[in-house]
């Protein structure tokens, strides 16, 4: 990998990210965490924890195409 572009991993991506998203990321695509799973252990609907999933997903995809990764 160019060292000009960064030798971050998605783990330490996702460690960048505001509290939420990273607790939820973190959950759901390390941990295989399902969203209603999640929602429960939250106590939030699962509507917002999907939200909070896509959101994050595109605030990562946006630093891999910065050149983060």
């Amino acid at each position: 990998m160019n060292s000009d572009i960064g030798d971050k991993s998605i783990a330490e991506l996702i460690s960048t990210l505001p509290e939420e998203e990273r607790l939820i990321l973190r959950l759901h695509l390390v941990n295989s965490v399902s969203t209603s799973e999640i929602a429960s252990k939250l106590g939030v609907p699962e509507r917002a924890v999907i939200s909070v999933i896509a959101s994050g997903k595109s605030r990562l995809i946006g630093m891999i195409s910065k050149g983060n990764l």
